[in-house]
């Protein structure tokens, strides 16, 4: 069996490093492993390969796979690959969901700890060498206690799962809308069907978007969406940029329609330096690092082997997509 490894992005921390190939080979030394540097060589390479990790391919070199079974993703995001040959083939797709989401849970607790304790305000005070206290709580909105707020979650995936896990625990209540509401959603204290988001949104004290780019997330929340919203209230999207008007939410931050926001993710990256986003103080904006630790590529690496041990056994993979549904 020959697996194909062509995973290059212009951030370093997102391609393969030079040692995945070898350590395969290692753990499965009855197969073939061939790690592309670019892609440029990937239509030749593919034809042969059985098993592909990439989360970049484009219709023609689809085309040119021959033995193509699997794919693996090592992003969760799978849009990019959901074009209508493959969707429609047998091939199988899994994503790395399992492995970013403890990561991304964390990051959005960060999130929620840096807009509760007005964390970014502080720091451009600190810049000016000014002693805030009186500012900072004269100011709309004031700091406030995370324990006992509401945070609504959009998306009880991988990430939404580990989110929920780190609120409760922070002693937060938590409501989320999901697909199909009458699953198991364990620490969820309500959870709303899709029609009932601007539920979720008038009593959401912490409004979390960790839900996939499909037909009906994109340009989920618009400005009659954040309308619904209080005044008091903050949107945190860990998901992807494409949920979110970015224009819509910069009027509402200009209008101080909500107390603020915190995206880590953009409809374009990297941000545009023309972007108003910048230029908005009530928005703390991360650039795309929610995910980011040193120990990615290992435990890439260690579903990567598991996922192989599961293909040659004629087990389920873990990370399975429903390429239908896009996630």
């Amino acid at each position: 069996m020959k697996v194909l490894v062509a995973h290059k992005h212009r951030f370093s921390l997102w391609t393969a490093p030079d040692w995945v190939a070898p350590r395969l080979r290692v753990a499965f030394p009855e197969h073939e492993f061939v790690h592309l540097i670019d892609y440029s060589k990937i239509e030749e390479e593919i034809r042969l390969a059985e098993v592909v990790v990439t989360s970049f391919l484009r219709p023609e070199q689809f085309a040119a796979a021959r033995s193509l079974r699997w794919i693996h993703s090592p992003a969760a995001a799978v849009h990019q690959l959901l074009f209508p040959e493959l969707v429609a083939s047998n091939i199988v797709l899994s994503n790395a969901r399992d492995v970013h989401a403890p990561v991304v849970a964390e990051h959005v607790i960060a999130q929620i700890f840096a807009l509760a304790k007005q964390i970014p305000a502080c720091v451009r005070h600190q810049q000016q060498l000014t002693w805030a206290q009186q500012l900072l709580w004269n100011s709309t909105p004031r700091p406030r206690e995370v324990m006992g707020s509401t945070l609504g979650l959009v998306g009880l995936g991988a990430i939404g799962r580990e989110v929920v896990q780190r609120a409760k625990a922070l002693g937060m209540k938590v409501v989320a809308v999901r697909e199909h509401p009458e699953m198991p959603a364990p620490g969820v204290d309500v959870v709303y069907g899709p029609q009932d988001l601007d539920k979720l949104l008038a009593q959401s004290d912490f409004m979390v978007l960790a839900a996939p780019v499909t037909s009906s997330t994109q340009r989920l929340i618009t400005a009659e969406r954040l309308a619904q919203m209080q005044p008091s209230s903050y949107l945190i999207n860990v998901g992807r940029g494409a949920l979110i008007d970015e224009l819509a939410l910069v009027d509402a931050l200009r209008k101080n329609q909500i107390a603020g926001a915190a995206l880590d993710v953009f409809e374009q990256e990297p941000l545009a330096t023309d972007s108003p986003l910048w230029q908005l103080e009530n928005l703390l904006i991360t650039p795309h690092t929610a995910g980011l630790t040193e120990r990615l590529w290992e435990r890439h690496f260690a579903l990567i082997c598991e996922n192989l041990r599961r293909y040659l056994a004629g087990e389920e993979l873990q990370g399975l997509v429903d390429k239908a549904r896009g996630y």
